[in-house]
């Protein structure tokens, strides 16, 4: 059986906090909004986006539109911001070509995290996705973990599968109780000495993937 990586999406293969800044800065434009009402929408959203916090925002500013209408814009407008590096992208297409399995394992919403994989093209390069919304579970628990794992055709005996993301808890934390091997992508941030350390770390997802393709299928078993 073929290796498995899952792999987080938001500030792990994008950048999740550029994106948003672009879409702040977007909304606050269509609506001729101020400086300080952009950076309030930045903050609403900086952990999470959920279509409750757009009833929120549409009451906050007295628009027209409905709570409903204002998410699925913001869906189709974060998707249009996203950028994915095409090192990423070819990092993916690389690991695929080397005998990886690959799995996205994200918190968010179903709509807008798959607007966000398809519109960087990461849905035609990976194996499965699973979404937290539509597993019924976030990370980090394990059930969501093992159904990503699941989707992607489950790992056998001998066979060791990895999580890399760039949350020491979510990620790293949560990988490693569902018994996967962890890839921390730091971004240059400092490890949390009170948590287990990850297997490894890199200083992004392409280094994670180069990391991955030099341990190769057959070096990657216990």
């Amino acid at each position: 059986m073929q290796p498995l990586v899952l792999f987080d999406m938001d500030n792990t293969l994008v950048d999740r906090q550029l994106a948003l800044a672009r879409w702040a800065t977007s909304f606050r434009a269509r609506y001729g909004l101020s400086h300080e009402d952009e950076a309030w929408l930045a903050n609403l959203l900086a952990e999470r986006a959920v279509p409750d916090h757009f009833e929120v925002i549409r009451l906050r500013f007295q628009l027209v539109e409905s709570g409903t209408d204002l998410w699925d814009r913001y869906c189709a407008d974060i998707a249009a911001a996203v950028r994915c590096p095409s090192g990423v992208l070819e990092g993916l297409e690389a690991l695929r070509a080397g005998g990886w399995r690959i799995g996205i394992a994200t918190n968010g919403q179903t709509d807008v995290q798959w607007a966000k994989l398809r519109a960087t093209g990461i849905a035609d390069r990976v194996d499965a996705v699973c979404v937290s919304e539509e597993a019924g579970a976030r990370k980090p628990e394990p059930a969501l973990f093992a159904e990503a794992v699941r989707r992607c055709g489950g790992v056998g005996d001998g066979i060791q599968a990895w999580m890399v993301g760039d949350s020491a808890v979510k990620d790293v934390g949560g990988g490693q109780g569902a018994g996967l091997r962890t890839i921390w992508v730091d971004h240059g941030s400092t490890w949390p000495q009170e948590l287990p350390g990850p297997d490894h770390r890199v200083p992004d997802a392409h280094a994670a993937m180069d990391l991955l393709s030099s341990l190769g299928p057959r070096r990657n078993t216990t």
